[in-house]
């Protein structure tokens, strides 16, 4: 059998089901806990992690995260349109990379004209 969103195969024994839908284990755990950008809990977290082992910036991040950050520094601000068409990813991979952005206090969202930007925290 397929995961109904990955499509990745799967034996039952590994198929979880969701709201009719059949998902392997990591698109359930995506169904079930997205990331959120706004997770106070999650920023704590992040920030006090990163300072205690001696990072900042953008170190300790994926090499996918680096560049989505330096595109959004570049650019000084960017829609989640965007960056999925730069980048090629889906929603689901975008709000899970500018969650972990902004858990780190690199990236913020900020309203303008009725849209919303991804810009840099500064």
């Amino acid at each position: 059998m397929k995961c109904q969103r990955c499509q990745r195969e799967i034996s039952e024994d590994e198929a979880f089901g969701y709201f009719g839908e059949v998902l392997c284990d990591d698109c359930y755990i995506d169904a079930r806990f997205p990331a959120k950008a706004c997770d106070p809990w999650a920023v704590y977290s992040a920030t006090r992690t990163r300072e205690s082992n001696g990072l900042s910036g953008i170190e300790g991040l994926t090499s996918l995260q680096q560049e989505i950050y330096a595109f959004i520094k570049n650019k000084g601000k960017v829609t989640g349109e965007e960056i999925m068409k730069q980048f090629r990813i889906t929603q689901n991979d975008l709000q899970n990379q500018i969650a972990t952005l902004r858990h780190c206090e690199l990236v913020r969202g900020q309203k303008e004209d009725g849209k919303v930007y991804i810009v840099p925290f500064e």
